[in-house]
């Protein structure tokens, strides 16, 4: 299985949640089984590492980010993945349009298989990298256990 998550840039939210859901799959010994990254919709930071705030945030729980570089959302991704998961409406939007998708189920908001059932808010412009987090570690969890019954 395969899980790709999506926001705008690929520094801040996305490689969170893609840590975040890395260390769960270790934890549980699923890393042979699934497989996790993350993109962004734009390129404005293809290349670069995670944000600094994503960074101190997932070291506050001993969680890497090595190995990690921001790149695109591309038209293969929707071969290659099983699950795209955008972190606000306005990525799946921009998801949807850009894999020229408008309706597969693959394509989903993150936290729409949560409680919440909103966006993740960007850190980029809160600054709040624990709310983030939170969100990205209660998202990853529900995640987890719909791949795993969606496997069964």
């Amino acid at each position: 299985m395969r899980i790709l998550f999506v926001c705008l840039g690929n520094i801040c939210r996305s490689p969170m949640a893609e840590a975040v859901m890395r260390d769960l799959i270790e934890k549980r010994g699923l890393s042979r089984e699934i497989k996790v990254d993350s993109a962004g919709t734009s390129n404005w930071h293809v290349g670069e590492l995670p944000h600094k705030g994503t960074q101190a945030k997932l070291g506050e729980y001993s969680i890497s980010t090595a190995g990690m570089l921001c790149r695109q959302l591309k038209s293969s991704d929707f071969i290659e993945f099983d699950y795209i998961v955008g972190m606000d409406a306005s990525n799946v939007d921009n998801i949807r349009e850009m894999l020229n998708q408008p309706d597969d189920t693959k394509i989903f908001r993150f936290l729409d298989i949560t409680p919440h059932q909103k966006d993740i808010p960007d850190p980029w412009y809160t600054g709040d990298f624990q709310e983030t987090y939170d969100l990205c570690f209660e998202g990853c969890e529900a995640l987890l256990e719909k791949v795993l019954a969606d496997k069964k």
